[in-house]
């Protein structure tokens, strides 16, 4: 049952993706569990506390955060009929927690405006996915930042929900999505937050250990004549990545496309050394971008087949 309502939300999702006048009038499911974080943190992560009572009020968020988000789902499904009708339900339910049509449409825009010569534009557009300084980016570095964009987040808002979707049903995909954006929003180390959100970067570590290299398997096997080359610097490099996950489907994209990716990189005006993906391989352009596209809707289709088989047995 969990892998028909998975498909039906990959359907779902491929068809409308989250229309705006939706996100207008109610926003979205993340942006809900955003105010939940944003609130919780302004509650438990006071600078007049100590280090240790930080890192515990961190944990104690996570946890609770990422439970709530499970026990809403779970009070949804035993609302739900059983059966066909309550499989195409449940997969409606947990169609706004997939973001492969976003993911497609955001990265195309930075493509588009590639190709067009417009590179303010396409600074603004990785503006969007991104959280380095779109300002120093020159044609080659927006390339680099949009591909490895796509890449992790076709783990991240892609394979790992629908992974822990058809593990967990609708609770698993809700638990993940909860702590991915726990992650996003306070999983940093700088001051402020290196105590309190500990426990999300670490959870969503583990939390996306096997879909990060599921990704990267689904990539390598789509890359058609490029597959030895992706799987070489997927061996080599992926270890390499300041993310034990990230570096996975970015080393398998890189390889697969015969360009180079990650790298030096401005944070907050501050510039941090990153090695090289596939370092000696030329500089991404706008054409690369459209090849990555194109290898990331390979994988996404070639993951509904998998998770079709998974349903049928």
């Amino acid at each position: 049952m969990f892998a028909g309502a998975m498909l039906v939300a990959m359907a779902v999702d491929a068809a409308l993706g989250w229309p705006d006048r939706i996100y207008d009038r109610i926003g979205h499911p993340v942006t809900w569990i955003g105010d939940v974080i944003d609130r919780a943190e302004r509650r438990f992560n006071s600078s007049a506390l100590p280090f240790w009572r930080r890192r515990m009020n961190g944990v104690l968020v996570c946890l609770g955060i990422a439970a709530m988000a499970g026990l809403i789902a779970q009070l949804i499904v035993w609302s739900l009929p059983h059966g066909p009708w309550g499989a195409v339900l449940t997969g409606v339910f947990a169609w706004p927690l997939v973001a492969a049509r976003s993911l497609h449409d955001h990265v195309r825009r930075v493509a588009t405006l590639l190709a067009r010569g417009d590179l303010q534009g396409a600074r603004d557009a990785v503006a969007m996915i991104v959280g380095r300084d779109p300002a120093t980016l020159d044609q080659a570095g927006v390339a680099r930042a949009a591909l490895e964009s796509l890449a992790e987040n076709a783990s991240d808002g892609v394979v790992a929900p629908l992974f822990w979707g058809v593990v967990l049903g609708l609770p698993g995909i809700a638990a993940y999505k909860a702590i991915n954006t726990m992650d996003s929003m306070i999983g940093h180390m700088s001051p402020r937050y290196r105590a309190f959100g500990w426990a999300a970067a670490r959870l969503d570590d583990l939390v996306n250990l096997i879909p990060a290299r599921l990704t990267a398997v689904l990539l390598v096997a789509v890359a058609g004549s490029g597959w030895k080359m992706a799987l070489k610097v997927m061996i080599a490099d992926a270890g390499h990545h300041r993310s034990p996950n990230a570096g996975w489907p970015e080393a398998a994209m890189a390889g697969a496309l015969g360009i180079r990716l990650s790298g030096p990189r401005v944070y907050d005006g501050e510039v941090t050394s990153e090695p090289w993906v596939n370092e000696g391989a030329p500089d991404p352009g706008p054409i690369d971008l459209g090849r990555g596209l194109n290898l990331y809707l390979a994988a996404v289709l070639a993951l509904a087949l998998v998770i079709a088989v998974v349903a049928l047995l």
